[in-house]
């Protein structure tokens, strides 16, 4: 495919699609009906719908029976992990492959003309962002998405939290698998807007955002801190009535569904005719001006609180508004001696 088409390159060779980005036209007002039509295909295909059979794959041939997960023993818990790793390494690596070892669509379509494996950078471990970013997601990130697994299935094999039964409550619970990317877009938002606080972003959001060119390993490259509160978006299914299929739903939307925002290419090509959407350009916005795009735009937060950037030279001055009126906030202002004083002001007897 032509990405010329679609889009523009400057000289250090990024990529940039011609159409500014946009958010999902739900909660809008006055409401779209024919939009919202014409979008509801991309709110199941391909992510969403794939992730949701994954979760039932999990139940029907990994997860072992309600009984056994009533104790926790290591057998079962171990191959829960090796399993989720191995997938992890198919899922993530198949982007990689293709992508960035095989290049098999050049530099079509990438936001970023360099590739991060021929940069070496001191804030890495072996100043190697694959090696780093593998090592941050299977050493901490795998195992604390396992745990989180194992806490919610024990939870209700135990009868610790309700377990509504899909034969019992068939409609709630449809409803309810359909506000999974709801769920996980709050949350992340929330999350998200937090950890960029000043102490929280430099002890523990900072490691995500050394991938400033994120790759498909970047994805779940974070401080064990971040991995936590991101997959534990699942945990909301212990607080709401829900059953734990979903809540390994949750989960997966948001252990496997962390690659389409680090992908890094706007479109991966099938054929030279065809592509699908990676939907990564908001989030990598995210990552090159880091003070844009806390969400994902399926829920309009950032439009709402005025830090929304879809790539567009508008976007950008508004931005480096908003970065102007932060600097001089913080910047005290200047005492050069010929600001009046009250009388008496600094005297001994005043």
């Amino acid at each position: 495919m032509d990405d010329l088409q679609y889009g523009t390159r400057n000289k250090r060779g990024d990529w940039a699609p011609n159409e500014p980005a946009g958010t999902a036209p739900l909660f809008v007002f006055p409401p779209r009906p024919l939009a919202v039509l014409k979008w509801l295909p991309h709110y199941f295909l391909p992510y969403n719908l794939l992730f949701a059979l994954t979760a039932v794959v999990w139940w029907r041939y990994v997860l072992p029976d309600v009984e056994t997960m009533k104790t926790l023993s290591v057998g079962w818990i171990l191959r829960l992990f090796i399993v989720n790793c191995a997938a992890l390494l198919v899922f993530f690596g198949a982007f990689e492959l293709r992508l960035y070892i095989l290049k098999a669509q050049g530099n079509r379509f990438k936001y970023n003309g360099k590739w991060p494996s021929e940069q070496k950078n001191k804030a890495f471990f072996f100043e190697n962002q694959n090696i780093d970013n593998m090592l941050r997601t299977f050493g901490t990130g795998m195992p604390i998405w396992t745990a989180i697994e194992v806490a919610i299935l024990y939870a209700y094999a135990n009868g610790y939290v309700p377990w509504l039964t899909l034969l019992g409550h068939p409609v709630y619970l449809f409803l309810l698998a359909l506000v999974v990317p709801v769920i996980h877009e709050t949350h992340f938002f929330l999350l998200h807007r937090a950890i960029h606080w000043g102490p929280l972003y430099r002890w523990v959001h900072s490691v995500h955002h050394n991938s400033v060119n994120p790759s498909p390993w970047s994805s779940l490259s974070m401080h064990p801190v971040e991995q936590l509160g991101y997959l534990g978006v699942a945990f909301w299914h212990l607080i709401i009535p829900s059953n734990p299929l979903l809540a390994l739903y949750q989960l997966h939307y948001a252990g496997f569904g962390a690659i389409p925002g680090h992908v890094g290419f706007d479109k991966v090509e099938l054929t030279e005719d065809s592509a699908v959407e990676s939907h990564a350009y908001i989030h990598y916005l995210h990552h090159k001006y880091f003070e844009v795009n806390y969400g994902d735009g399926l829920i309009p937060f950032d439009r709402w609180f005025g830090t929304f950037h879809d790539g567009s030279k508008e976007a950008a001055a508004r931005m480096d508004a908003r970065y102007e009126k932060k600097k001089a906030r913080a910047t005290p202002p200047r005492d050069d001696g010929l600001t009046r004083q009250p009388c008496g002001a600094g005297h001994p007897s005043a």
